[in-house]
């Protein structure tokens, strides 16, 4: 799969795929299904399959205060789409240039001249341009003027709910992770380069992998029983704490992972966590002390639900 960053590194080799547009956050079975259309239509034209996306998101851009929180960063979502067919993501840098492109000049730019779009797949509530003032049927007049196809995403359910991220999100607040397994296709989880912190938890026998988590709030926040992944013997069985540490004085989140049985140096080693189950919420606690008789529960917890289900 190819990366295209930015307008400017479009080149002509680029023009002319089957392309769609979103965030595509969290990569569920939802977008699976979109994606799996527009590859096999694009293998019938002969053409690549195109995502065009944006960094950050427009809502990031707009209201970094209200924006959600993502379920997967760049990277994570790069992963995922590798599985889904796609030949090209085509990201474009959200910015006040690309804010202010009416509809008519996000048309000619982006789809004519940038990618040479010759089939486009939306959703239609898909809105674009300044203002928003461009719509799918915005998108159907241009397609019908200079010869590409639009066409609209199909709902996708399961029971009786569209699958959407902000359904997964719901359900990751509320500690609902078979939920949002069964929206995503996956267990839900997050990765990053294990990072060297202050090492506390070493001092109390409970050293932790930790992984900071590039992205200004996380979907999910507390203690939970977690597997890791990228290691030898994977999947690797611990209790996580992810959240901003608020007994120690921390500022920004931060995922920490105790893995049980395990003493190995894995500094900068890429990994993947799991969440399985949700133990208790992140709180304060009034001494180091009484945090450390804590973690012993929550071992003890993690613990005790792998030996119930596996």
């Amino acid at each position: 799969m190819q990366l295209v960053r930015g307008l400017h590194n479009l080149r002509p080799a680029h023009r002319g795929c089957a392309a769609t547009i979103g965030s595509f956050d969290g990569v569920h079975l939802g977008h699976q299904a979109v994606l799996g259309q527009l590859a096999e239509r694009a293998a019938d034209m002969h053409l690549p399959a195109t995502l065009i996306t944006f960094e950050p998101h427009p809502r990031e851009f707009f209201q970094p205060e209200s924006a959600p929180p993502r379920l997967t960063r760049f990277r994570e979502k790069l992963e995922a789409l590798r599985r889904c067919g796609i030949d090209r993501v085509v990201c474009l840098r959200f910015d006040s240039h690309l804010a202010s492109l009416t509809p008519e000049e996000f048309i000619r730019i982006i789809l004519l001249e940038g990618v040479g779009v010759n089939y486009l797949v939306v959703g239609d509530d898909f809105h674009f341009g300044k203002g928003r003032g461009g719509n799918f049927s915005s998108l159907q007049r241009a397609g019908a003027e200079h010869g590409f196809p639009v066409v609209n995403m199909h709902t996708f359910n399961i029971g009786d709910s569209r699958v959407s991220s902000t359904r997964i999100r719901e359900a990751l607040q509320q500690g609902d992770f078979r939920t949002a397994e069964a929206l995503l296709g996956r267990s839900y989880r997050m990765s990053g380069r294990v990072a060297h912190g202050d090492k506390r938890g070493r001092t109390i026998g409970f050293p932790t992998a930790n992984i900071h988590l590039h992205r200004a709030v996380a979907p999910v926040d507390g203690v939970f029983a977690v597997e890791m992944f990228g290691l030898s013997g994977e999947p690797l069985r611990g209790v996580a704490n992810i959240g901003v540490r608020p007994t120690v004085d921390g500022t920004r989140s931060l995922l920490e992972v105790h893995l049980f049985d395990f003493n190995r140096d894995i500094y900068g080693v890429h990994v993947q966590v799991s969440f399985l189950k949700k133990l208790r919420p992140e709180r304060r606690f009034e001494s180091f002390p009484a945090l450390q008789q804590q973690i012993i529960q929550d071992a003890g917890q993690a613990r005790a639900y792998f030996d119930s289900c596996c």
